[in-house]
């Protein structure tokens, strides 16, 4: 299922276009909107446990570990 998310803060990170391509950096800027399936996981960080997810865009793309705080769901 896809959901529309809005990013309240900047994330930079890779971007999977295919697997035999090589990443590719990608730019969301806060206040930013896409449509997103969302994978959710929890990883060990310094501080503690993160909640985080891989996002797998309408085009085919997909970014991982983005980190819950950078984003949230809306209609």
């Amino acid at each position: 299922m896809f959901h529309t998310i809005l990013f309240a803060e900047e994330f930079a990170g890779d971007l999977e276009v295919s697997p035999k391509d090589y990443l590719e950096r990608v730019l969301l800027k806060k206040g930013t909107r896409v449509r997103a399936q969302v994978k959710p996981y929890v990883v060990e960080a310094d501080d503690g446990p993160v909640e985080v997810a891989d996002l797998f865009f309408e085009d085919g793309t997909a970014t991982r570990a983005v980190p819950f705080a950078l984003f949230s769901f809306v209609r």
